[in-house]
């Protein structure tokens, strides 16, 4: 029998921790006239204190790859990906300010605020797996992120519920057309990747630990605007 392969093994993983992250989702973006609107500013700040973190997590772990490389089959490949992965994702961060200047908000507020610990939470982990595990359990961390994009249809819907202009949506937009890619690039990487069984682990607690922290901050966003301050 044919074993499956890593990615498939790491969706059917993530498939027992969807559903209370799609109820997180879903009280999200739930329709209250009063709500959604403020609800949505909190939720592009908090989504700028994690992004500005991708590009740097995995500009370390791909130097961390180089490292560990030439006498780790693994690092090659992977520090090649994430360098590539890295430019596909700069200047993210910056979109998300200028949604929030489009919806009437202050950029500056969102640089100068405590990120929430659900955030430093879940970038913290990858650093710490990163620099005392190994490199490749960024690759759970990117796969719930990529794998959990915006619906192609939400930035039309929340820009009608909102009353918020389409500039405000640019990131939401965006990422609904370019994580579909992403994930099947990041797919065909992990099932090339030799990896031993403990790095499949790895990966897999990495990814199952992001599915948990993104839920906790979309149901600490849900209960109420400025949740996180």
């Amino acid at each position: 029998m044919t074993r499956p392969s890593a990615s498939a093994t790491l969706r059917v993983k993530l498939g027992l921790a969807a559903p209370a992250l799609h109820a997180a989702t879903a009280a999200l973006w739930r329709h209250e006239p009063a709500g959604l609107r403020p609800r949505y500013v909190e939720y592009l700040s908090a989504m700028h204190a994690l992004i500005r973190a991708s590009v740097p997590l995995m500009e370390r772990a791909a130097r961390r790859c180089a490292e560990l490389a030439p006498g780790d089959p693994v690092a090659g490949p992977l520090g090649r990906y994430l360098e590539k992965h890295a430019e596909d994702e700069r200047g993210h961060d910056e979109w998300l300010l200028e949604d929030l200047a489009a919806a009437g908000a202050d950029p500056e507020a969102a640089l100068g605020r405590l990120p929430s610990p659900v955030v430093a939470d879940l970038a913290g982990a990858q650093y710490y797996w990163i620099e005392h595990q190994h490199p490749v359990a960024l690759l759970g961390y990117i796969r719930v992120l990529e794998g959990n994009a915006p619906a192609p249809w939400l930035a039309d819907r929340l820009a009608a519920r909102t009353g918020l202009p389409a500039a405000a949506f640019r990131t939401v937009r965006e990422h609904a057309g370019l994580d579909a890619a992403h994930l099947a690039d990041l797919d065909d990487l992990l099932d090339s990747l030799p990896l031993t069984a403990a790095q499949q682990v790895a990966v897999a607690v990495s990814a199952l630990r992001t599915t948990d922290g993104i839920t906790r901050l979309f149901t600490y966003l849900a209960a109420a605007p400025g949740g996180l301050s």
